[in-house]
């Protein structure tokens, strides 16, 4: 207990507080708990002015004075009868903690519930800005932009954005294939680092188990093309051709694509899947612990069983595109086998099967690295690697039908 000496001033004393003496002058006996008036005090100044009401904090507000505290907070309760807003100045403040503030935060909540308007003075202390921004899960005050801009303007700052966004991604794309290069550099120099059983494996998934499909899409592709090119050469009598437009088009173009397509939406796919679930489940994280390089074990396999196993498979679709339309033209124009044959013989050019079969390794390592470059970018959501997957399918599509396009002017300009 302790003694004070002083004058009667009013009637508000805090419960426990012992008031000996008689007259003018008198004698208080308290313990921790303070009077209000001395509370409002010591730790809150209430000042008015022509904006308003002035909440000056003082003191040491923390778990401490928990009680003072409260007791200066409830001092508040007339303010919103008679003020429209209030001012928080921090600036006399010599400490204040998460329970100081959070009592603050209610009382202000409390105002503002009855009308009142509550602005904060800069500098704002740390915890109660943490309980704004955090607890009460408010986001910090931006800035007004003022009227929002013209559809020009957002025009020009959505293409600035997805450009810059683009560029950024093109350039951790190239520190990828920059990765790749590096990891297939030492790895040729060890048939063990090599991963030969990998490799194998990834030639039978991606390769033998894709012909039934390949075979498939490319004899009804030719079938289709076949149709199309003769009932037009048909109005001139010009039969014959339908031979000159199969045989091209398969050996060019159909047959390499039509399977870059194929082995786009059958196998990167995939190998965005595989390698995003092995990043959920921080299986790529565990080959790094116990040293192993994930570019070693889970990329470089599958883009080396790629590029050996797609010009397979054209070879295949090429076979099966020239027997669609050989058995069509036999169907619908009466040109038997071996006049098909003839005549293929005939107009094509050394150089055009070897003009498609050229662009097959280039299409497998586009396909090999976009899928595994998306399923390396998987982070802690299935969502997310649905949405990879589907990323990486339609980035293979795109970039092989843009290859294929750069690789028909480079040869028509080259007479390849």
């Amino acid at each position: 207990m302790r003694e004070r000496t002083g004058k009667v001033q009013g009637s508000r004393w805090t419960q426990g507080n012992a008031i000996r003496g008689t007259g003018k002058s008198f004698t208080v006996c308290y313990d921790r708990r303070m009077p209000a008036d001395t509370a409002s005090t010591a730790l809150l100044a209430m000042e008015s002015g022509t904006e308003g009401m002035t909440l000056a904090l003082k003191g040491d507000w923390r778990l401490d004075n928990a009680g003072v505290i409260a007791s200066a907070l409830a001092e508040t309760d007339r303010i919103a009868s008679g003020t429209a807003r209030v001012a928080v100045d921090f600036s006399g403040l010599s400490a204040i903690d998460l329970p100081g503030a959070w009592l603050l935060r209610q009382r202000l909540d409390a105002l503002q519930g009855q009308g009142v308007a509550v602005a904060m003075a800069d500098p704002v202390p740390e915890p109660f800005a943490f309980i704004d921004e955090i607890i009460r899960d408010t986001p910090p005050e931006v800035a007004s932009e003022g009227a929002p801009l013209p559809l020009v303007a957002r025009t020009v700052a959505l293409i600035g954005r997805e450009s810059v966004e683009q560029l950024h991604d093109a350039r951790d794309a190239l520190g990828y294939f920059g990765r790749i290069v590096h990891t297939g550099g030492q790895s040729l120099g060890s048939l063990k680092r090599l991963r030969l059983p990998a490799i194998v494996r990834q030639v039978y998934e991606t390769g033998i188990q894709a012909v039934p499909i390949v075979s498939l899409i490319a004899f009804l592709i030719s079938v289709i093309v076949a149709y199309l090119g003769a009932d037009q050469l048909r109005q001139f009598g010009a039969d014959i051709y339908t031979v000159d437009l199969v045989a091209v088009a398969v050996l060019r173009e159909l047959g390499v694509l039509l399977t870059a397509i194929i082995v786009a939406g059958r196998s990167g796919s995939a190998f965005a899947a595989e390698i995003g679930v092995m990043k959920l489940n921080d299986e790529v994280d565990a080959l790094k612990s116990i040293g192993v390089n994930p570019f070693e074990v889970l990329v470089l396999p599958r883009l080396i069983g790629l590029v050996i196993a797609m010009p397979l498979l054209t070879i295949v679709a090429d076979m099966m595109g020239l027997a669609g339309g050989a058995i069509l033209t036999s169907l619908l124009l009466d040109i038997p086998f071996s006049q098909f044959l003839q005549r293929m013989q005939e107009i094509l050019a050394p150089t055009t099967f070897w003009a498609g079969l050229v662009k097959a390794p280039v299409f497998a390592m586009l396909i090999a690295m976009v899928g595994t470059y998306r399923g390396m970018q998987v982070r802690d959501s299935s969502r997310e690697l649905g949405r990879l997957t589907t990323v990486a399918v339609v980035q293979s599509i795109f970039l092989v039908i843009l290859a294929d396009a750069i690789f028909a002017v480079v040869f028509v300009e080259i007479d390849f």
